[in-house]
């Protein structure tokens, strides 16, 4: 079975259980969605008709309307990089540096200082609301940039926009980046994190900017690119893999609802390629925040949206459902954490839904859009499209 686009939705952090190797992360035990169930009464049943609650235990579900699985992460590192690059096909054996510890050292603030020219405060492993709350009016009154990292492999910069506009922002992020291309401060994103409001309102834009490093082969999406089909990327995407292999940038807006609305806008338009969208409220806002209601409740409004992005597909579209990494709101600290993701495969013409064989790495996933389109894939990954009857 072919089809003329292939919508993957990325539900950013939203894990299923502690991936085989979790204790090498030191994330035994995780598990972002039941611990989520454990502690909230969670009411979802339009995904739970596609069998995103028996991804947790790969129980059988007989009335299913889509094929479900889990994806076990082969990538080292469990940052959005390594998470998305192993969706399209590309392997990361060389972790990024984390700096989760004591945060950044002095001699790279030193360096940093010195190249764009501003003092720094901060540098802290923390979430951006906790330091916007410390630090935000700080910042208005003497003007120093605030450094931070969420402890997973970021480098984050924040500014009020009317302290430092935000294209200054992008430049002082832009020498940071080249700057962290040395190996010993090899971190996966520096990011730029511009805000407004006044002190106790603080909230970050949406004018948040990724600078990754450029990977190093060719995706999938340099593979359907160079064969003329779309690529569209909705969020976080197109700054992961710095533009390569996209046709169309479309701006994540804050929240996961007006993210959603942004695809459900593009599914109405004609085009034949693939449409990757990532939902990072779910993360940002309350994984990162260790918020269990917070993420319930987002998880509760992704479901009431469900059956209007069922109904947005054509006979020859597909959409999968999946995830780049966890992030336990019940865990200590405020990391990622080793996860296996869920991994669910909607069509309407689907006539056997079920429960499919455990995915032995998130790049099956870019292997089966590959070979949708008849297009190379990369080294990673074993298409299931003959799977989807």
């Amino acid at each position: 079975m072919k089809f003329k686009r292939i919508f993957v939705l990325i539900l950013d952090s939203l894990g299923v259980g502690e991936a085989p190797d979790a204790n090498n992360y030191n994330d035994s035990g995780a598990n972002t969605l039941k611990h989520i169930m454990d502690n909230y009464d969670l009411f979802i049943p339009n995904l739970k008709k596609l069998g995103f609650l028996n991804t947790i235990n790969m129980d059988d579900n007989p009335n299913v309307e889509a094929y479900y699985t889990i994806a076990h992460p082969s990538n080292i590192g469990k940052d959005s990089i390594s998470g998305h690059y192993e969706i399209i096909g590309l392997d990361n054996k060389i972790p990024f540096k984390t700096f989760s510890e004591k945060a950044f050292p002095r001699e790279l603030i030193d360096i940093i200082e010195a190249n764009i020219g501003k003092r720094l405060i901060g540098n802290k492993v923390t979430s951006g609301e906790n330091i916007l709350a410390e630090l935000g009016e700080r910042h208005l009154n003497y003007g120093s940039l605030i450094i931070f990292t969420s402890g997973d492999s970021t480098l984050e910069i924040a500014a009020h926009e009317d302290i430092v506009p935000i294209s200054k922002l992008y430049s002082y992020c832009e020498k940071i980046r080249k700057l962290t291309e040395r190996e010993e401060w090899r971190v996966a994103r520096v990011i730029a994190r511009p805000f407004t409001g006044k002190n106790g309102k603080f909230r970050f834009t949406n004018d948040r900017k990724d600078y990754t490093l450029k990977p190093q082969k060719k995706s999938i999406l340099n593979n359907l690119k160079d064969n003329e089909y779309d690529v569209i990327s909705i969020g976080k995407l197109n700054d992961i893999v710095d533009g390569e292999g996209i046709t169309k940038i479309i701006k994540a807006s804050a929240t996961n609802i007006d993210t959603i609305n942004k695809m459900t806008d593009i599914m109405s338009k004609h085009f034949t390629g693939v449409c990757i969208t990532n939902l990072s409220e779910f993360d940002s806002s309350y994984g990162h925040q260790r918020n269990v209601e917070g993420y319930a409740t987002a998880i509760e409004e992704l479901d009431v949206e469900i059956p209007l992005i069922l109904n947005k597909l054509n006979n020859d579209d597909l959409l999968i459902i999946t995830a780049d990494h966890g992030n336990d709101p019940t865990f200590e600290g405020t990391y990622h954490t080793r996860e296996n993701v869920p991994v669910i495969i909607f069509g309407r013409n689907f006539k056997e839904p079920k429960k499919m064989p455990i995915l032995n790495t998130l790049a099956d996933i870019g292997a089966t859009i590959a070979d949708n389109f008849d297009v190379p894939k990369t080294d990673m990954g074993t298409s299931f499209l003959d799977q989807l009857k």
